[in-house]
């Protein structure tokens, strides 16, 4: 009984052959077709065409300058940090220097009570090189002559002011180095939106780049004397500007065609969107904001249908790029790091306002 129970427990050998055979064998091919990609997802990225690269190219440069102008916001509020933390020094050590001053009247006060047979104790206090001692006994200068008094008085007022200055200056380090942070945090993303959009533009031909390149419009590659056809006064019937500073901006932009894109840059010799602007109006007397966030409040909305050569133009839904209008449908605008300061059709980017710089 127990080896028929062994029988019927061991399990047979049967040879691989008909439908198992065949159902093993569609196993492993199919196991091989995932491996290798034959069901699709194992493929490479198919090659993308010159408009596909351009597309991404574009959205790149987009949010490269949507990185940038955060980087100028940054770096604009860092330097007026520096500048604060710099004067509560400079502050700091003028007062330190008349408390010197103070310290060496004393001093002297301190000589003459010397010789003639004593020290008094307050100013034993203030010339104490422990300035906490010395505020803690404040009421020794009350035991004081009125000159010596007055004199410690005004020590003490000036101790306090330079421990002020520093609290302050401790404060303004702190938010520079913040800022700082931010910067090299925007400067990163900056960096990596731009080296990618450069690997992608590597893969086209020389002759794809160059296609590519003329797209947008006879305006995008005008030339600086053709441009000049486009002034806010030609005899064409153009416009004018509508005030003298808006004109000197506009000729200041004109002046600066062919100058490379730069990120960070405000002139004189390269620009991002933004440091053209602020360098055509800082040209006419006109103090404009950093980014185009700033740029955009710094004037009087006006509509796209009244537009008036000097007027500035922005695009983006972010507010992200702006230009100096010219005229004519067209601008003057530094694009991204593949073009110069340039004159091209306001048509070419998604229009999101314009202000009239009073």
């Amino acid at each position: 009984m127990w080896a028929l129970v062994a029988a019927h427990r061991k399990p047979s050998r049967r040879s691989l052959g008909g439908n198992t055979a065949r159902t093993a064998a569609t196993i492993a091919l199919a196991g091989a077709a995932s491996a290798t990609g034959f069901d699709g997802t194992g493929h490479a990225e198919p090659q993308l065409s010159p408009a596909q690269v351009k597309a991404k190219v574009d959205k790149l440069y987009e949010e490269a300058e949507v990185a940038t102008e955060k980087y100028n916001g940054a770096k604009e509020k860092a330097d007026k940090a520096e500048g604060r933390l710099n004067a509560l020094r400079d502050e700091a050590a003028r007062k330190e220097d008349r408390l010197n001053s103070a310290r060496d009247a004393l001093g002297s006060i301190a000589a003459a009570q010397y010789r003639s047979g004593g020290l008094d104790p307050a100013l034993q206090l203030a010339l104490s090189d422990d300035p906490d001692q010395y505020l803690d006994g404040a009421a020794f200068a009350e035991r004081a002559g009125s000159r010596q008094a007055t004199a410690v008085a005004n020590v003490r007022k000036q101790l306090r002011e330079i421990e002020q200055l520093r609290g302050a200056a401790h404060v303004e380090l702190a938010s520079l180095k913040s800022r700082q942070a931010e910067l090299k945090r925007h400067k990163k993303t900056i960096n990596g939106k731009l080296d990618a959009a450069r690997r992608l533009m590597s893969e086209l031909s020389p002759d794809q780049r160059a296609q590519l390149g003329e797209t947008g419009g006879a305006g995008r590659h005008a030339s600086r004397s053709s441009a000049r056809d486009l002034g806010p006064v030609s005899s064409s019937g153009t416009v004018a500007a509508p005030n003298s500073r808006a004109a000197g901006a506009v000729s200041y932009a004109y002046q600066k065609l062919g100058s490379p894109y730069v990120w960070g840059a405000t002139g004189p010799d390269a620009f991002d969107c933004s440091g053209l602007a602020q360098a055509a109006y800082r040209s006419a007397g006109v103090s404009l904001p950093r980014t185009t966030y700033a740029q955009i409040n710094a004037g009087r909305r006006v509509s796209r249908s009244e537009l008036l050569p000097g007027d500035l133009v922005f695009f983006y839904s972010g507010i992200s790029h702006v230009g100096i209008y010219v005229g004519n449908g067209m601008m003057i605008h530094a694009p991204n790091p593949t073009a110069p300061v340039r004159v091209a059709p306001i048509d070419e980017m998604p229009f999101a306002g314009a202000t009239r710089v009073v």
